[in-house]
């Protein structure tokens, strides 16, 4: 059976109605899952197979047989770490009907099936009894339902349920405890992803709105890979507190909780930042662990274990306060049954209630749109274009989201400044920063049903956009601008400035020092075939042949080509009804493993300015690369590596394509 699918278009802003099979939903959750980084966390399923053995023998010693509870098994890896420890019999829960098949194929595979059931449905739905989905109650209870903030699978409710149903009293847990750490820091580099700050204009000083500068924020966490921020960008402000800990062993409750660790003051500064991770034991002892801590916690970084499925935590406190070193602190973590959250106060203060936003914008601007907002190297460049293009008499249209650019050109001496949202909530946010300024007329009408009327019956001079758009995901997308551009061509005058007036799509072969994982082949697993999820049809669906966007200053590589501009599109032209094609080769300068190729898009402002939303500098001697922060770019991958001597004989040869349609297609080795 086929099923029609309405997919909104990011680069044309059309609804496109796509046929998919009925399967379609389960095919793209694992496509986009990234299964393969667990399995090749060699650390991570070290330390379990570890804990496995030592929980197993620990019940052999009681001279009882060995029954154990897989929750979340995933490709049935544990369960299977569990029977060759010497468990009698596995229970292995997997609510997700397509994983839970292709851990039946594995456990098949590797010669399980008698001693490995697996059971496709919620931990709390199964039975126990002689006809429920257990025979009887489990002594072993293993699980792997953690992400960044711990708790935020549910791990909790599951826990809960299965002491009171499925697990004996007084079992062996894998891991047997978890312990949650926080530090106070204070950070201008992660402070500028919570806050606007004020900014200068061609030498005025704008100031957010109130409304903005007193709200608390949103409470979501921010996950990121903490490693990549370098130490120097932070000041500790505190010690690393433990927060709390929880005794997987044991029952658990999933009620709300609160935790708090008194310290003083290490230093003076300004409290903005808590940082957090968290670590688990293995075994009762403590004496294997599995650590979440950033690389520059260890002694020796380089020998940190990477992962992507679990990385570390940033919460922002709701407003900075300046604290003297010496001053008594403390730090409270708060958590429900999913989620947690982080706040200091003084130690004679009763704990702050949880962050809610209140002035929307931080429900408008992601955390990296805050972080953009706030560089002030890019804000000169954007105030400097629009400086040498508007006059007196420029009548502007602002066409990107939630963008401050209207407001500096009204700034800057505009005669007339409009703007387009396309939000109610995003139109309110940027009318409580044209409420410190006034002047721009803000318009929630889609470009291609606005007239003259909206306007006043002016026409356009300056037609302005960084451009960004809150649908964006890969680099091409925001080329919605070339299509908006398009259809207000009417109203434009002869002549009127485009800005930017192009953009470049740039592309470089690079080396993964890491994110290759995500997307290689298996294989063997700790010593247990699971080909079977490298042959998923769900991992050569379409989403996985596609080029996917991530935040690559999170993500080290090298760059073993020099970086090409494979095609340009002109804004001050409306946009091609042709495809618009582009062929050439990437020729090897450094030697490495080649992964893929990145792809990034450059905006000509004006002859002389441009913006990168990909490389921030100039590649290094050995293929350094420094990425911006608050763009993602986006990356191909290749099927399998490709090794290069660089000597520029071997090299990556690409054909890319942009259709009318707006979509990309990219095809190259």
């Amino acid at each position: 059976m086929k099923t029609f699918c309405g997919r909104a278009n990011p680069t044309t802003g059309a609804l496109d109605w796509v046929e998919e099979s009925e399967e379609y939903d389960y095919h793209q959750e694992i496509a986009r899952s990234c299964y393969a980084d667990m399995l090749h966390d060699h650390d991570r399923n070290e330390k379990y197979y570890q804990g496995i053995r030592a929980a197993v023998a620990r019940v052999r010693a009681r001279g009882e047989k060995v029954v154990v509870l897989d929750i979340g098994t995933g490709t049935g890896l544990l369960s299977m770490m569990a029977v060759t420890a010497g468990a009698d019999l596995c229970y292995a829960v997997e609510v997700f009907k397509p994983m839970a098949d292709a851990a039946q194929c594995i456990v098949e595979k590797n010669g399980f099936s008698d001693k490995i059931k697996i059971i496709n449905k919620h931990s709390t739905e199964v039975t126990v009894g002689p006809d429920g989905d257990m025979q009887m109650r489990a002594n072993v209870l293993v699980t792997e339902l953690f992400d960044t903030e711990l708790i935020g699978e549910g791990a909790l409710p599951s826990y809960e349920h299965a002491h009171h149903n499925l697990v004996q009293e007084g079992c062996e847990a894998v891991p047997h405890r978890a312990t949650v750490y926080a530090q106070l820091v204070e950070s201008d580099l992660l402070w500028s992803w919570a806050q606007l700050q004020p900014m200068d204009v061609d030498g005025t000083r704008l100031v957010p709105p109130p409304a903005v500068g007193r709200c608390a924020g949103a409470h979501s966490v921010c996950d990121i890979q903490l490693s990549q921020v370098p130490a120097h960008s932070f000041t500790p402000l505190g010690p690393l507190c433990t927060m709390f800990s929880v005794d997987f062993s044991k029952p658990v409750s999933s009620a709300s909780q609160c935790h708090s660790a008194r310290f003083a003051a290490q230093s003076s500064g300004r409290a903005q930042v808590v940082l957090s991770w968290w670590d688990i034991d293995m075994d009762p002892g403590g004496t294997i662990v599995c650590t979440m801590a950033p690389s520059w916690t260890y002694p020796q970084p380089d020998m940190a274990p990477w992962r992507d499925h679990w990385m570390q935590s940033v919460y922002f406190l709701p407003v900075e306060r300046r604290v003297t070193e010496g001053e008594d602190l403390t730090l409270t973590v708060c958590h429900d049954d999913y989620t947690d959250g982080q706040k200091t106060s003084p130690s004679t203060e009763a704990p702050p209630c949880r962050p809610c936003c209140t002035c929307q914008a931080h429900l408008v601007w992601t955390r990296p749109r805050f972080g953009e907002l706030n560089d002030s190297h890019r804000t000169e460049s954007y105030v400097s274009a629009l400086r040498s293009v508007l006059k007196a008499d420029s009548v502007c249209l602002g066409v990107s989201d939630g963008s401050l650019l209207p407001v500096f050109a009204h700034m800057l001496g505009a005669k007339k400044v409009f703007s387009l949202e396309n939000s109610r909530m995003s139109k309110q946010v940027i009318e409580q920063a044209n409420s410190m300024t006034g002047g721009v007329q803000l318009l929630e009408i889609r470009p291609d049903q606005l007239t003259s009327s909206d306007l006043g019956g002016e026409q356009i001079s300056v037609l302005m956009g960084e451009p960004y758009f809150s649908t964006s995901l890969l680099p091409w997308h925001s080329l919605f601008f070339w299509y908006c551009r398009t259809a207000l061509a009417g109203l434009l005058q002869p002549g009127a400035t485009i800005l930017p007036c192009s953009a470049s799509l740039h592309i470089v072969a690079v080396e993964f020092q890491d994110l290759w994982r995500i997307r290689a082949p298996c294989g063997t697993c700790e010593g247990f075939d699971v080909r079977p999820m490298d042959e998923m049809k769900s991992l050569d669906f379409r989403e996985s042949r596609e080029a996917e966007p991530h935040p690559l200053w999170e993500y080290p590589c090298r760059a073993l080509t020099p970086p090409t501009a494979a095609m340009t599109f002109d804004f001050t032209q409306c946009v091609s009804q042709q495809p618009i094609t582009s062929q050439g080769s990437l020729p090897f300068t450094r030697s490495g493993c080649c992964h893929g190729v990145v792809l990034w898009m450059e905006y000509q402002l004006t002859d002389d300015i441009t913006v990168s939303m990909g490389l921030s500098g100039p590649i290094g001697e050995q293929g350094e690369c420094e990425w911006k922060r608050h763009r993602k770019q986006g990356v191909f991958f290749f099927r399998s590596p490709w090794e290069s001597s660089g000597d520029g004989r071997a090299s990556v040869s690409y054909s890319l394509t942009f259709e009318p349609t707006g979509r990309a297609t990219e095809t190259g080795r």
